[in-house]
């Protein structure tokens, strides 16, 4: 299978290690690019972790030093290489279910530096919920179909890594469609804080709502302030707080 750098060595018939080093950063990678983020991937599916691969070796800063095709593998990779992220399919051997979700709550654990981006298939917010479930910071919930756009997952590591969260912004717009047609609370909101609520479960700071908005960072400050207010969720200046009060409020267990 491909996989960037070139000399790969096989430790098994789904897993390919490339040489890990232990400089202190900023690293080189094989191709002599300046590595900020150690990935290790996990998918069980060639044509999956083939094209995931490519688009994480056309990111700058990333560095991808192995590919795993089941969850035994990818747990014993993680303890060898040390990786800086965890990019995993939502569902892979041996089970098939929620592998990837089990994975990134064990890593809480026994991992906690190592953030974990999670691919899933469909826009499913209970698997959001569950990833979420032991603290938001460090995770990330993204779309396969989003691992087309170099961007999208290159914003999803970065996040990740620098100890923040992300949700899939198709996720959290399903939730307030659903919400809205379900829960008058939501009505208490004006379009504004509507649209600012999704971007705060999307795990947006403060200044990046106020940039894509074209409004003051105060501004925000204070229609997050109402937001919480009327909808009872109490105090979470902290962004990962922030993120998992939003996503329990909108599907329906902050209630």
């Amino acid at each position: 299978m491909f996989l960037p750098g070139g000399n790969r060595n096989r430790s098994g018939p789904d897993t390919t290690l490339l040489p890990v080093g232990v400089q202190p950063r900023p690293r080189l990678g094989g191709n002599g690019r300046r590595v900020v983020i150690r990935a290790v991937l996990g998918d069980d599916s060639f044509l999956a972790r083939e094209g995931i691969a490519r688009v994480l070796d056309a990111i700058e800063d990333v560095e991808l030093v192995a590919a795993c095709g089941d969850l035994d593998e990818l747990r014993s990779t993680v303890e060898r290489v040390k990786p800086d992220v965890v990019v995993t399919d939502i569902r892979m051997p041996p089970t098939n279910t929620d592998e990837g979700i089990r994975f990134a709550s064990e890593l809480r654990a026994s991992h906690p530096e190592v953030g974990v981006v999670v691919l899933s298939q469909h826009a499913e917010p209970a698997y959001a919920m569950s990833l979420f479930e032991d603290g938001s910071s460090q995770r990330a919930y993204l779309l396969k179909e989003r691992v087309k756009d170099e961007d999208e997952l290159a914003r999803a590591l970065r996040e990740v890594v620098a100890g923040r969260s992300l949700v899939d912004s198709r996720i959290v717009d399903k939730l307030v469609s659903a919400r809205l047609n379900n829960d008058p609370g939501l009505e208490k909101l004006t379009p504004r804080e509507r649209e600012i609520l999704s971007m705060i479960a999307e795990g947006r700071s403060n200044t990046s709502i106020a940039e894509t908005l074209d409004i003051t960072k105060r501004a925000v400050e204070r229609h997050i302030n109402g937001i919480f207010l009327k909808l009872d969720l109490g105090e979470a200046s902290d962004v990962n707080r922030r993120v998992k009060a939003a996503l329990l409020y909108l599907t329906g267990e902050g209630r």
